[in-house]
């Protein structure tokens, strides 16, 4: 068995003395695991960083066998996310999520694209957090769930929509919402698409999403916890104002 395509690292583990088996999400082959020999030597090391998009091939004796890669360097992002607190962030928040959340070979091609245009805008500091947050509501609805913030869960009213709902990811309207409002999440107009928005509000977004990834996306996958590395993301987000 063998294949070829392009991808982004995701992780690197070291196995053995000059080994590593290695992450990296494809287009068409998805989140995909092998193992790379020679890993930590001068030439291949600098190429494996998460991050890094590559040119893999992947061969195995069966399919279902870990396998080994070679790679060969198409773009580092190194010196991107080394440009700022918010770049290094942000790249090690999307490799993270993407490590943890996506099903081992199975290709979300739509997904890949996302990313790939969300790590090529790093450097853009300004823009980069809206970006980010557009990613992670498609990741969710990649995934399954998706927000529905279309109209009123309780009236089907388009208007006046300021909550969602914590259990089903519904907008809900301040009518609608009754004696019920004091339970329900903030619809910030940045998740509906509503112009531009400043740290602080993309931060609270991030809240709203955050809640969604972890009451119900976490516990599809066996409860395992949200990365780390997503809480320092949402915190430069904030601390941008």
């Amino acid at each position: 068995m063998d294949w070829q395509d392009e991808g982004v690292v995701l992780s690197v583990r070291r196995h053995g003395e000059t080994s590593a088996i290695v992450e990296i999400f494809t287009e068409a082959h998805g989140r995909h695991a092998g193992l790379v020999r020679g890993a930590t030597s001068r030439r291949i090391a600098p190429t494996l960083q998460p991050g890094a998009q590559v040119e893999a091939s992947w061969k195995a004796r069966l399919e279902d066998h870990l396998g080994t890669f070679t790679v060969e360097p198409l773009r580092s992002r190194a010196a991107a996310a080394m440009g700022g607190r918010l770049p290094l962030a942000g790249l090690n928040a999307v490799t993270a999520l993407l490590s943890f959340a996506l099903p081992e070979r199975e290709a979300h091609s739509q997904l890949y694209r996302r990313s790939i245009s969300l790590l090529d805008l790093l450097e853009q500091t300004e823009i980069w957090p809206l970006a980010y947050l557009r990613w992670e509501q498609a990741f969710l609805a990649e995934l399954g769930f998706a927000l529905d913030l279309e109209s009123c869960a309780a009236t089907g009213s388009r208007e006046d929509l300021v909550y969602i709902s914590p259990r089903s990811g519904r907008a809900v309207s301040g009518a609608g919402a009754g004696a019920y409002a004091s339970r329900l999440l903030p619809l910030e107009p940045v998740l509906k698409g509503q112009g531009d928005a400043g740290g602080a509000e993309i931060a609270r977004a991030l809240g709203v999403t955050g809640h969604f990834l972890e009451t119900a996306l976490a516990p599809s996958l066996g409860d395992k916890p949200i990365p780390e590395a997503r809480a320092r993301l949402v915190q430069a987000i904030a601390r941008q104002g």
